[in-house]
Parts: structure tokens; C-alpha cells; sequence
């Protein structure tokens, strides 16, 4: 009887836990297709166009640039304003051209499968396990090779300033490496997120590499690769207008040199009143209105 008892016993209790226990959640099946940004940034010839396109001007900008020997530098002085630009003087320092790394020079194709097969978007774990461990599935940003190439050839020192994480280093400049974008030295040729006491802000790194070189150009996939002016909390509408209001919109191709990234960054924002002007908007018109 006893036994019976103790058999009843454990059975009811199996029998709680298991209607206790939580529902196994089904796992969702990967997406048919990549984003459409992905599909466009690395996968179309447009987007391959572009790049090539932005760095054979940037090349020719810059080894023109560097015969001509310019007084200031294209990186914008402290205390300066979108609006009252002022620059940093070259001297007689050697010249460089200054690179951000992800999206612009170097494309992180392992890292962007992972994200669109998993579905989870950026995780910050997985992107800093993909720094120490993604070398070997990068690839260059078309023309980024050719154009590099051609500006060590010219003299003009390649130097690369990226948010990623200064404890990979070395993984960082393994990537580099792999994608056929030559050597890069931590504190020399490469700064990184946590050179400086500025975590993602780039003004300062910026303004460290400055101070030894004259930088002709400038290339990046966000606008803070160019100032952080442009990363001031401001509405959708007013950063786009910063980018095209005098003087700042002259540098466009002669100094800054923009590559496309619609995959991530601070360009996806805003909702349909910031993209759509209320005086540009359209309907389809009514059966009567269109005879």
C-alpha cells in the first residue's frame, strides 16, 4: 500500500512540474531572403559601382592634392562649426588620408550572414567575438585595394580610425591584413574605440592624427567619420540639410569622400514626416480625376 502511495505521490508530482514547466518556443525559420539592404551592399554591382566610383576619385583627389601641398588639412580644427568651418594647418607634416574601417575599406560579409540568417540584429557579444574571430571571412570594399595602393605609392601614409574595440587590436589588424589592405600599427597606421577617453567619438583620435600628419581626405560610410558635429542630437531633416549647406557641402568629393552603407548606422532614422516633405507627398488620385 505503502509503495502504491509513494508511486501516486511521484506521479502527481512529474505531473505539476511538467504543467509548470515553461512551453518550448518554436524556432523561427530564417528569412527566404537577406535584407534589402544587405542584398544591394553586398551582393549588387550598383553598390560595387559606387565604391569603385568614390575611391578612384578620392585617389586622384588626393594624390593631386598632395603635389599641390595645401595649408590645412581636411580635418576640422577644435571649436570649429559646420557652419564656420575651421581646419587644422598642414605645416610641413607629411600627408595621409584617413579611413574608417567597417563598411568602408573592409567588408564584414561573415558577421552581415550570421545577422540575417539569426534575425537578432546587432548583438554586442556576437560583434565582439566576430572582431577576435571573423578574419578569415572579410572582404575588401570594391576599389578600396586599388585606391590604397595608389595612395602609398604617392606617399601618402594609409591610416585607418574605427570603433572597433582596442583590446582586438591585433584581431583588427589580422582583418586588414586578410582584405588585401595592407600593414596597420595600433597607435601608428590604426586607432581605435578606447585610444582616448572619447569611447565612440572620433574628434579626438582625429585630432591626435592631426597633429603628425596632413590629412588630404577623409573616407567613411557615417557622417561622425567626418566631424562629430554631425552626431548632435538634432531632427532628421536638419542633419541631412547640414550635409548640403555651404561651406560644408563643397567638401563633398574634394577632401570627404562618402561610401554606401544602407545596411546599419546613423543614416536609418526617421519616420515618414522626417523622409517625406508634406509639400512633396502624392495619392494615387481618385477613377474620376485620372480621365
Amino acid at each position: 500500500m505503502a509503495v502504491a502511495l509513494r508511486a501516486v505521490t511521484v506521479a502527481l508530482s512529474l505531473t505539476m512540474l511538467a504543467a509548470c514547466a515553461p512551453t518550448p518556443q518554436p524556432i523561427a525559420p530564417p528569412p527566404p531572403d537577406p535584407p534589402a539592404g544587405m542584398q544591394y551592399l553586398y551582393g549588387s554591382g550598383e553598390a560595387a559601382a559606387l565604391s569603385v566610383q568614390a575611391f578612384r576619385a578620392l585617389a586622384s583627389y588626393a594624390t593631386a592634392t598632395a603635389k599641390a601641398r595645401p595649408q590645412a588639412s581636411v580635418v576640422l580644427a577644435q571649436g570649429a562649426s559646420l557652419d564656420q568651418p575651421r581646419f587644422v594647418p598642414c605645416g610641413t607634416k607629411p600627408f595621409a588620408a584617413v579611413f574608417d574601417v567597417d563598411e568602408t575599406v573592409l567588408l564584414n560579409i561573415g558577421y552581415e550572414y550570421h545577422d540575417a540568417r539569426s534575425g537578432k540584429g546587432y548583438d554586442e557579444a556576437a560583434w565582439d567575438a566576430w572582431e577576435r574571430t571573423g578574419a578569415g571571412a572579410v572582404g575588401p570594399v570594391p576599389g578600396a585595394v586599388e585606391a590604397l595602393a595608389q595612395l602609398r605609392a604617392a606617399g601618402v601614409t594609409v591610416i585607418f580610425n574605427t570603433n572597433r574595440a582596442s583590446a582586438n587590436a591585433a584581431a583588427t589588424a589580422q582583418a586588414i591584413r586578410a582584405a588585401g589592405l595592407g600593414e596597420a600599427v595600433h597607435g601608428q597606421t590604426l586607432f581605435l574605440k578606447g585610444d582616448d577617453a572619447t569611447g565612440s567619438a572620433k574628434d579626438g583620435r582625429r585630432a591626435t592624427i592631426a597633429a603628425r600628419y596632413c590629412v588630404i581626405a577623409l573616407g567613411g560610410d557615417q557622417l561622425g567619420d567626418f566631424s562629430d558635429l554631425f552626431n548632435a542630437p538634432q531632427p532628421v531633416a536638419a542633419r541631412r540639410a547640414a550635409t548640403l549647406a555651404a561651406p560644408i557641402a563643397a567638401l563633398w568629393g574634394r577632401g570627404w569622400f562618402a561610401l554606401p552603407n544602407p545596411v546599419y548606422g546613423s543614416g536609418l532614422k526617421g519616420g515618414f514626416d522626417d523622409i517625406f516633405p508634406v509639400d512633396k507627398r502624392w495619392a494615387m488620385p481618385a477613377d474620376g480625376e485620372t480621365r
